[in-house]
């Protein structure tokens, strides 16, 4: 049983520098090959989009979101969502998933969509995409890329090519 009082907040600049070692921690410097790095990328994320879990006086997990276009029209990028090891399969993931996609439907964002195992992420109402409908800079397993749909008609507005938003 855990003692402590989970805590979600904002990610505060004070968290900037935990938060990518607990990345580094969980995917190795073969993160920054990958399609969805590419484009978050010298980008800053959203500020009242991207949380953090405090487990007492540890972070636990984070989850951030980062406005990125698709062919014309702006939608969020998820991740990185990470969770300390040794809390994994605790529900701090879920609990940030459910908190960054609320946040992002209360803002009025349309889609978010992220590179990921479809298994894990429908729960929080991400769907598969038909292929080559988002493409992304570098490669991706086509069946790895998601949507969220945040309002009606979302999946099948948002095609074309991603990129940074600027």
């Amino acid at each position: 049983m855990n003692k402590f009082t989970d805590i979600i907040k904002p990610e505060s600049p004070e968290d900037f520098d935990k938060v990518e070692k607990l990345a580094e921690a969980a995917f190795g410097p073969g993160r920054f090959a990958r399609s969805a790095f590419r484009l978050r990328e010298g980008v800053m994320h959203e500020p009242s989009l991207s949380f953090t879990l405090h487990r007492g006086e540890k972070l636990a997990g984070s989850v951030k979101l980062t406005k990125i276009l698709i062919g014309v029209d702006m939608a969020l990028l998820l991740g990185p969502l990470v969770v300390l090891p040794e809390y994994k399969g605790g529900g701090i993931g879920a609990a940030l998933m459910l908190k960054a996609v609320s946040a992002a439907k209360n803002e009025g964002y349309e889609a978010i969509i992220l590179v990921g195992d479809f298994d894990y992420y429908r729960k929080f109402g991400f769907e598969q995409i038909k292929h080559g409908q988002i493409k992304l800079p570098g490669p991706a397993d086509p069946a790895r890329i998601l949507i969220c749909s945040l309002v009606e008609g979302a999946r099948e507005k948002f095609s074309g090519h991603a990129r940074q938003y600027q």
